[in-house]
């Protein structure tokens, strides 16, 4: 998996939480939103969409 530490854009796809996977949909300057594609985790997300800090994910 490649790192990079540049901000997501709208359409990447990202990971995040070791087992969370999903598409960008909006940007903000702190943070992005995302569609949750992949969930291995017991967590859940209300509409399948949850907020990433950008120091929080990896660009897939």
């Amino acid at each position: 998996m490649e790192i990079n530490n540049n901000h997501a854009e709208i359409g990447d796809e990202i990971y995040f939480k070791s087992g969370i996977k999903g598409v960008v949909e909006k940007v903000y300057s702190n943070s992005v939103i995302v569609n949750v594609t992949e969930n291995n985790t017991d967590l859940e997300f209300k509409g399948n969409k949850t907020v990433v800090g950008h120091k929080n994910y990896k660009i897939i």
